[in-house]
C-alpha cells in the first residue's frame, strides 16, 4: 500500500468525508425535503413490491406466501412460450403499440409546434386549454361517449351512415375497426396533454436565435426548421427512448373497455391477458411470468434505443 493510499484510508479522512457529506445534505436540506415524498413513493410502490417477481418462478400459494412457496423450475415460462395464445397476444400487443408510436408520437410534437406559432396569447391559451381537457375525462366516461356515437342500434354515426347508404357498420364489434378506434380515441384524449413537455422545451429556446434569424431574412418556416425543431430534438429523443421501452404495454382500461367477444382475436393484449389469467383465472404465478417477460423486453428495448441514440450523437440517458 502506498503512502497516498494509507493517508486516504485513515479514520480521520473518513470522518472528514462523512462530515462533508452531512454538511452538504444540511446545506441543501430543503431540496432533500422536497425530494422525500417522491422517494418514499418510489420505495413503497415501486421498489418494495419488486420482490413479487419471485412469484414468476414459483407455484404461488396464498397459504404459504411468496417466500415459502415452492420453486417450479421455470414451469411458468415453459408454459408461456409453448402456448399458442401467447404468440397471438404478443402479435396484438406489438402491432397495436407500433401503431400508437407511428401515429401517437409525432402528433403531440406537431401540435406543440403549431401552438408555439400562435401569436395571439388569448387564443393560444384557449387552444391549449381545450386540447388538455380530454385528458381529465376517464376512460369509462369516454367509452360511454363512444358507445353513444358508434352503437349499431341508435349511435349517432351509424344513424347518419344509414341515412346516406342504407347500411350500418358494427364499429364496436368488428375486428378490423378495433385498432383504429384505439388509436383515434388515444389521440383525442392524450395528444393535447402530450404537448406540455414539448411546449416547455420550446419556451427554453433563446429568443435571440429568432431575432438573429429575422435579421438574416429567414421566414417562419426556416426558423421552424433550423431553430425550433433542433431546439427540441434532445427532448424528442429522450421521450422516444421512453416510448420504445413501453412497446409491450398498451394500457389496461382503454383496451379492456373496447374489448368484446367479437373483436377479441385482435384486442387481447398483455394487460388484459394477465387480468384474465391472473385475477379471473387465479393463476397468479403465470400472470407474474407474463408481466416479467413484458418488463424484460421493455428494458432491453430502452437500453438498445439508448445506445443507438448515443451512437448517432443524440441525447441519451447515460
Amino acid at each position: 500500500m502506498t503512502q497516498m493510499q494509507a493517508r486516504i484510508m485513515t479514520p480521520n479522512n473518513k470522518k472528514k468525508g462523512l462530515s462533508a457529506v452531512f454538511r452538504y445534505i444540511f446545506v441543501n436540506r430543503y431540496f432533500y425535503a422536497l425530494m422525500m415524498p417522491g422517494l418514499i413513493y418510489l420505495i413503497i410502490f415501486r421498489y418494495y413490491p419488486m420482490y413479487g417477481i419471485l412469484m414468476a418462478f414459483k407455484d404461488f400459494s396464498f397459504a404459504k406466501g411468496i417466500i415459502a412457496s415452492p420453486w417450479n423450475d421455470f414451469a411458468n415460462f415453459k408454459q408461456l412460450f409453448q402456448s399458442t395464445v401467447f404468440f397471438d397476444v404478443l402479435r396484438n400487443s406489438v402491432v397495436l403499440s407500433v401503431l400508437r408510436i407511428v401515429w401517437g408520437f409525432p402528433i403531440p410534437i406537431i401540435l406543440a409546434l403549431l401552438i408555439n406559432e400562435i401569436r395571439a396569447m388569448p387564443y393560444k391559451r384557449t387552444t391549449q386549454t381545450l386540447m388538455y381537457l380530454p385528458h381529465f375525462i376517464s376512460w369509462v366516461a369516454l367509452m360511454g361517449i363512444i358507445h353513444a356515437f358508434l352503437t349499431m342500434e341508435d349511435g349517432i354515426v351509424n344513424m347518419l351512415i344509414f341515412r346516406l347508404t342504407g347500411t350500418k357498420i358494427n364499429f364496436l364489434g368488428s375486428p378490423q375497426w378495433f385498432r383504429s378506434l384505439v388509436i383515434i380515441t388515444s389521440l383525442w384524449k392524450e395528444a393535447g396533454w402530450g404537448t406540455i413537455v414539448y411546449l416547455a422545451s420550446l419556451s427554453a429556446i433563446n429568443p435571440e436565435y429568432y431575432e438573429a434569424a429575422t435579421v438574416d431574412g429567414a421566414n417562419r418556416f426556416q426558423k421552424l426548421r433550423h431553430i425550433t425543431v433542433p431546439g427540441i430534438a434532445d427532448t424528442i429523443m429522450i421521450l422516444f427512448i421512453l416510448r420504445v421501452g413501453s412497446v409491450m404495454s398498451n394500457g389496461f382500461e382503454q383496451t379492456f373497455l373496447l374489448q368484446n367477444n367479437l373483436n377479441l382475436d385482435v384486442a387481447e393484449v398483455f394487460e388484459t391477458y394477465t387480468y384474465r389469467i391472473g385475477i379471473v383465472g387465479g393463476r397468479y404465478s403465470f400472470s407474474a411470468a407474463v408481466g416479467l417477460f413484458q418488463n424484460v423486453v421493455g428494458a432491453i428495448l430502452v437500453f438498445t434505443t439508448n445506445q443507438m441514440a448515443r451512437a448517432m450523437g443524440r441525447a441519451s440517458f447515460y
